[in-house]
């Protein structure tokens, strides 16, 4: 069972997400206090921070900016009533992982929570250390993901932008088996919650697009009960 820490002085917000989080499945740590948060983060091992900004004693930036300074790289989700960009701008600096504003909904709220855990246990990397790819050709193909832009024998591909960033992101990621989970926190984000079988339709749609035959791929292959792999 996955151990989350919620780090939140408001009482009414504080017994609402433990009831929410211990119906889903996870176990419940509770702080009030930004100090007391800050010491039960190094010393109860939780897999998750969930940590409001404003507490007293501690605000929830030093505390995230300290736990990264101790070396702790437990997910944090920054929690607050703050919507300016530059807030968020802040959190990130201190090492949060992802950042929610209240009034939030519950099920988003779950989605992301979901996705760090996920994302820790697989080991991801941070965005900002993979490659950035503009343009690529292989065999006969040419993608331009500036402009939008196929090219299959010289004759332009009709491709939707999101066809477009599901096969930027397996470029990215070639040769390695990429969970449908992955591919939809990537691409699709948390604000949709969109299933498992909108990525195998966007698979299915990419293939005729792409493969020479659809039903035999070539490039995008299937991972059995896994998710799929780009292989050129």
């Amino acid at each position: 069972m996955k151990k989350i820490l919620i780090i939140e002085d408001d009482p009414a917000v504080l017994l609402g997400l433990e009831a929410s989080l211990e119906d889903t499945g996870f176990e419940i740590l509770c702080a009030s206090d930004g100090l007391i948060g800050y010491h039960d983060a190094k010393k109860k091992n939780p897999d998750l921070i969930i940590l409001d900004v404003m507490l007293p004693n501690k605000n929830g930036m030093d505390i995230c900016r300290d736990l990264r300074h101790d070396g702790l790289q437990i997910p944090v989700l920054m929690l607050t009533s703050k919507t300016e960009e530059a807030d968020k701008v802040k959190g990130f600096d201190c090492g949060a992982d992802d950042y929610v504003t209240k009034p939030f909904s519950v099920l988003e709220l779950q989605a992301r929570i979901k996705a760090l855990l996920r994302r820790a246990s697989n080991g991801s990397q941070p965005k900002s250390i993979i490659q950035e790819i503009d343009e690529f050709e292989f065999d006969n193909f040419f993608f331009d993901f500036k402009k939008l832009v196929c090219k299959k024998n010289e004759e332009l591909i009709d491709l939707s932008a999101k066809e477009f960033q599901i096969i930027k992101y397996f470029i990215q990621h070639k040769g390695e088996v990429i969970t449908r989970d992955m591919l939809l926190d990537e691409i699709w984000g948390y604000e949709s919650f969109p299933s498992t079988r909108t990525v195998d339709n966007y698979i299915m749609n990419i293939r005729k697009a792409i493969e020479d035959d659809s039903s035999k791929p070539k490039y995008f292959q299937t991972v059995h009960t896994v998710g799929y792999k780009f292989n050129i």
